[in-house]
């Protein structure tokens, strides 16, 4: 039997998604909740991974088991055992064609940006923060040239592992509530610090350093070197996954009260 799960968690303290020795991370915190509710091992497979300090408002993964249980035992029994910075939102059977990743047709990404003189308190580790002022209606014309099918290798890591740096990009939305900025991007898939190396370009179109045009003079580039460097973690939040009706997934949830009060 094949599950599938949304799951929400809170990036700060652990070393990104992936299982690792020694470190903590959202994979293994999960994997061992869920074999206590099966008695059995469990490998979870996720749309995507996220990075050390890398929030998810709805990751989504699956998982095979030989035990049936009730829906219920792998979200409540599952939130039981997990630390308040994971829950499990939702838990649906699918088929095994299935795959949380290779199934997936789109990614969304949203980055909070404080952008104030001080540095934030409440929220640390929630949103990243940039001191000098910021000209936003900069930002969205050099966001621009980044809408569509593009090599984005000029914001891919050395460590990226995707087949090809060509991706099409459907959307990237700059808004500005108060001192908070809202970076909301949308793609079939993303590089590796791709939405944190785009992010960090534009804070410096924003900040004055270049014009918008530079944006397409780094895309066209496709040299890491020509970018900025990679912005902090701490504002970045794997939104949403987006897949084909036929696997029935229940429908993604409006953002919470707290979520909400962050990102508008």
């Amino acid at each position: 039997m094949r599950i599938a799960l949304g799951v929400e968690y809170d990036g700060s303290p652990y070393s990104g998604w992936q299982s690792q020795p020694d470190v903590a991370n959202v994979q293994d915190t999960l994997q061992t909740a869920l074999g206590a509710i099966a008695g059995e091992t469990i490998s979870v497979h996720a749309a995507g991974r996220t990075d050390t300090g890398v929030h998810a408002l709805e990751q989504v993964v699956h998982f095979d088991t030989r035990i049936e249980r009730p829906l219920s035992a792998w979200v409540r029994g599952a939130n039981a055992l997990l630390p308040p910075s994971i829950a499990v939102l939702w838990a649906h059977p699918v088929p095994d064609g299935f795959h949380a990743r290779f199934s997936a047709q789109a990614r969304s990404y949203r980055y909070l940006l404080i952008n104030r003189p001080s540095r934030t308190a409440v929220q640390h580790g929630k949103a990243g923060w940039f001191h000098m002022p910021l000209d936003v209606d900069q930002m969205r014309r050099a966001a621009l040239h980044l809408l569509g099918e593009h090599d984005f290798s000029a914001f891919r890591s050395s460590e990226c592992q995707a087949k090809t740096p060509v991706k099409n990009l459907a959307q990237i939305d700059i808004v500005k509530h108060g001192d908070m900025i809202v970076f909301d991007l949308a793609a079939d898939a993303f590089l590796h610090h791709m939405v944190r190396n785009i992010v960090g370009c534009l804070v410096y179109i924003g900040k004055g350093k270049h014009p918008p045009q530079w944006m397409k003079t780094v895309l066209d580039s496709g040299s890491r070197i020509q970018a900025a460097p990679t912005f902090a973690p701490d504002g970045l939040y794997l939104r949403r996954v987006t897949y084909d009706s036929k696997w029935g997934l229940p429908q993604s949830a409006p953002l919470t009260s707290v979520q909400a009060g962050l990102a508008a």
